[in-house]
């Protein structure tokens, strides 16, 4: 039987999902040898992100990780927990399939789902004793650097105890986690910085600890508070220079109450809420350009919640006519209709225990395991089954 041109199984192959091309390794040394270059890995993902096919929603519950394909939500999978630790493991974000997942600021990972390889990352010790945080609030963030072609974590936190030699406020500490490097690297903070960290701002709502990326930065809200924090602030860590900055927003948000912040579309947007009635939904698209804020959309608190807790806009449907919402958790993921203004459950079947991220079938990262010793293994059953029908004659 004549064998297939390499041109047209690299053709079908860019058509499949990670998870099936994962298997497909052994099909072959060519096969291997095509999938796990880096070629191929970039051209993979760019067509993922080009056409939207195989997107997930990744859900996190307690003890567990579970994918549900966007397009057929029926299509369910359970993954093996990578760092499983009585059920406290966190996703602070997810980029081109490859996710961040936590269990304390010194058990950390990168993580692929489709392929299930890991990247643990090297511990970092603390500036101060782990006793003087409040390990709930600390800032994480996973970003790519653009720049540098280098993925990076960033790992921000306080101490619970005022002062120091260098502190007037709460000692700070940030540190950016290099993949390339592997290693770990400190931000020092300028003057002009320092004053934002006077207090301690630990009057977080669920999941805002968890920086956003955008424009090469990642972004977090230090909270107003009232009679002691006048002021909301957005605080941005630029990934190519490693440097703290602040970003610019609506005058009329400044003194919002339980503010948060996301990203739509690679553009940064604020909630404002008022939790018994609404949500507005805010959206930078220029970059830099504080005239650019727009009002993007007001979403009506739904019956089937009580009130805005957490709302944030996860992605566009293919057409651009809806946008998926998260509200308040994994159980109200809904479509919301930019013309009619209507909201419609996507059908996921969880309780308000999980959360959603979205994720991208990507080969980045790798695969897991060795291909050569899975032939190995399919090589002896195969000798195994042949002997056992020799046997039965």
């Amino acid at each position: 039987m004549a064998e297939c041109p390499m041109d047209i199984i690299n053709d079908l192959f860019l058509r499949l999902s990670a998870a099936t091309l994962v298997r497909c390794r052994v099909l072959s040394k060519p096969c291997f040898s095509l999938i796990d270059s880096s070629d191929f890995v970039s051209s993979h993902l760019s067509r993922r992100l080009e056409t939207g096919d195989h997107l997930m929603i990744l859900l996190r519950g307690p003890r567990i990780l579970r994918t549900v394909e966007l397009d057929a939500p029926e299509n369910v999978s359970d993954i093996d927990h990578p760092l499983q630790a009585g059920g406290f493991t966190e996703i602070f974000g997810s980029f081109n399939g490859v996710v961040g997942l936590c269990n304390s600021p010194l058990d950390m990972a990168l993580f692929n789902p489709s392929t299930r390889k890991i990247h643990r990352l090297p511990i970092e010790p603390l500036d101060f004793p782990e006793r003087h945080i409040t390990r709930e609030y600390v800032f994480y963030g996973l970003g790519y650097d653009s720049v540098n072609e280098d993925f990076k974590v960033v790992r921000m936190l306080q101490s619970k105890l005022k002062g120091g030699k260098e502190n007037f406020g709460y000692r700070v500490e940030i540190k950016v986690f290099s993949l390339k490097k592997n290693s770990w690297k400190r931000v020092h903070l300028l003057f002009e910085f320092m004053g934002l960290f006077i207090y301690f701002y630990y009057h977080l709502l669920p999941r805002r600890g968890f920086g956003v990326l955008a424009n090469n930065h990642l972004h977090w809200i230090l909270p107003r508070r009232q009679g002691l924090i006048a002021f909301n602030t957005i605080i941005r860590i630029d990934l190519a220079a490693d440097e703290l900055g602040v970003l610019s927003f609506p005058r009329e948000l400044y003194t919002a109450d339980n503010m948060d912040i996301g990203v739509l579309d690679g553009c940064v947007c604020l909630m404002g809420y008022d939790e018994i009635s609404h949500v507005d939904v805010w959206i930078l698209r220029e970059y830099e350009n504080i005239r650019s804020w727009t009002k993007l959309f007001r979403v009506l608190k739904p019956e089937c919640v009580e009130s805005f807790d957490f709302v944030r806009p996860l992605l566009y449907s293919k057409d651009r006519s809806k946008i998926l919402l998260e509200i308040n958790d994994a159980k109200n993921l809904m479509w919301f209709d930019l013309e009619t203004k209507s909201l419609t459950a996507v059908g996921i079947e969880c309780d308000s225990s999980f959360t959603a991220d979205i994720l991208v079938s990507s080969l980045v990262l790798g695969c897991k395991g060795d291909p050569t010793e899975a032939q190995r293994r399919k090589d002896q059953m195969m000798q195994k089954s042949n002997k056992r029908g020799v046997a039965n004659r």
